[in-house]
């Protein structure tokens, strides 16, 4: 069920559900909870899920003019208080919920029990990528989002997806065309800002699941399996039939590791 949580003076929407060890599910950009449709309602037999719309996304607020991925963080941290969520979590992040992930791990390793990372990368931005996030950013104030609406779905999905689930695609564009434009900017300029993750890796304790659409072209399959064998405790599955938006590409092959992952390593 959707809650309105709130924080200091900023209200955050937040799918909260279900009973057991917490799973929290981080989305990507510029998206909101929603974006993990496919794994709601499945995974709360038998978890406590919680799904919040970052700040400023979905039915959040308090959008500022830069959302680095440790204030990102640290919302996370103070949405678990509010809702008393005291035990460690299983943290399933995708893209720049990844990079937040990242962060969570470095900062809040106690409040930690397993890592997913889900289509995403350790290494900060290149500087091409970085100039890109910033023209992003100043785009979008002057335009509205309706630009990445058009153009981001087609980096997005996988080519088979486009054709076959053209409705996905299109419910996709509306959730960018509807998020708040400073929201969009402000975490455009936090991921061109974020920091290089890889040498974090290494000193990763904890269960991880890595998991990689097999089109993905953002975060290509060569990458992240690199990216897995550099994790201690990490396993890597490839989804089929899914370009960077695995989980909601191909729900089924992704609940399906994930569920495996979580029975491995539940204590």
């Amino acid at each position: 069920m959707l809650k309105n949580v709130t924080v200091g003076n900023t209200s955050f929407q937040v799918y909260h559900a279900g009973s057991g060890a917490p799973l929290l599910f981080v989305h990507g950009f510029p998206l909101d909870h929603t974006m993990w449709q496919g794994q709601l309602d499945e995974f709360t037999r038998g978890y406590q899920v919680i799904a919040p719309d970052l700040r400023g996304f979905g039915g959040s607020g308090g959008t500022r003019n830069m959302n680095s991925m440790a204030s990102f963080a640290s919302d996370l941290t103070e949405i678990l208080d509010v809702l008393e969520v005291t035990e460690p979590v299983t943290f399933c992040g995708l893209s720049m919920g990844g990079y937040i992930g990242f962060q969570f791990a470095s900062q809040y390793s106690e409040r930690l029990s397993r890592l997913v990372l889900c289509d995403t990368r350790a290494q900060s931005d290149s500087d091409e990528a970085f100039e890109n996030r910033q023209a992003v950013a100043e785009r979008v104030l002057h335009e509205g989002p309706a630009f990445l609406a058009e153009a981001l779905p087609e980096k997005l999905f996988a080519p088979s997806i486009l054709q076959s689930q053209p409705e996905l695609v299109e419910e996709t564009r509306n959730v960018i065309r509807k998020t708040d434009s400073q929201a969009i900017a402000a975490a455009s300029l936090g991921m061109a800002n974020r920091p290089d993750s890889r040498g974090l890796l290494g000193n990763l304790k904890i269960p991880t699941l890595v998991v990689c659409g097999v089109d993905d072209a953002i975060a290509p399959l060569a990458e992240m399996r690199e990216m897995a064998a550099a994790i201690p405790q990490a396993e890597f599955a490839e989804i089929p039939d899914a370009g960077h938006m695995a989980p909601l590409e191909n729900p089924q092959a992704f609940n399906d590791a994930l569920r495996r992952f979580l029975s491995r390593t539940d204590v």
